[in-house]
């Protein structure tokens, strides 16, 4: 075989590959791509539940209502205010997701340790992670925090027990919609899923 024809033969090879590829791409347009798909959420889909319903100071003394945060997604997290690890890194995936939506939605943090979470030690929190106005660290007693903890399924900070580290998304009508755990939180799925129920909210005869 001449140089000329293998050159040819290698050259039509490469051809029909690159047909090939470009055929595989056009089928699937999420190939080669690590976007999530435009319409599907990211987190979990939470059980289907009426409105959530709590009323609780946050660490300025302000009383924020589950009622007065309707009409757009909120972002809810259980967090307490001396927690190292797993808090921190929870605030930060919700601070990156703010950033990557250009324009901040309400968030607020449930206290899940309310014998040590005050006012001061929440300001502080808020203060390192550069969350402060951006964030409501809402705070209680064990008594008025037990209604929205099972609310919610969560299991309080106890001595040799981790809380339960999740993140959920309510949407524009109060209700529980999305989940996030801990080992699948990130700034991209919580943004993401936040634009999908701003769409749903703006939808023509959207129920808010």
């Amino acid at each position: 075989m001449n140089a000329r024809l293998r050159l040819t033969m290698m050259a039509g090879a490469t051809i029909v590959l690159l047909a090939i590829l470009a055929f595989l791409l056009l089928s699937d347009p999420n190939a080669g791509s690590s976007q999530l798909p435009a319409t599907r959420f990211a987190g979990a889909i939470r059980p289907e539940s009426p409105p959530v319903r709590f009323a609780l100071r946050d660490q300025d003394g302000k009383l924020i209502t589950a009622s007065g945060l309707r009409g757009q997604p909120v972002i809810v997290a259980f967090l307490y205010s001396t927690c190292e690890n797993e808090c921190p890194t929870m605030a930060q995936q919700i601070r990156g997701a703010l950033d990557r939506l250009g324009r901040d939605v309400p968030v607020v943090a449930v206290s899940v340790d309310p014998a040590t979470d005050t006012a001061q030690s929440a300001q502080r929190f808020l203060s390192a992670q550069q969350l402060g106005g951006r964030m409501n660290f809402l705070l209680g007693s064990d008594r008025t925090l037990q209604p929205v903890w099972r609310e919610f399924g969560i299991e309080p900070q106890k001595e040799g027990r981790e809380h339960t580290a999740i993140v959920v998304l309510l949407d524009a009508s109060g209700r529980q919609r999305i989940g996030f755990p801990l080992s699948e939180l990130t700034p991209e799925g919580i943004a993401h899923d936040v634009r999908l129920l701003q769409r749903e909210a703006a939808a023509p005869g959207a129920a808010q």
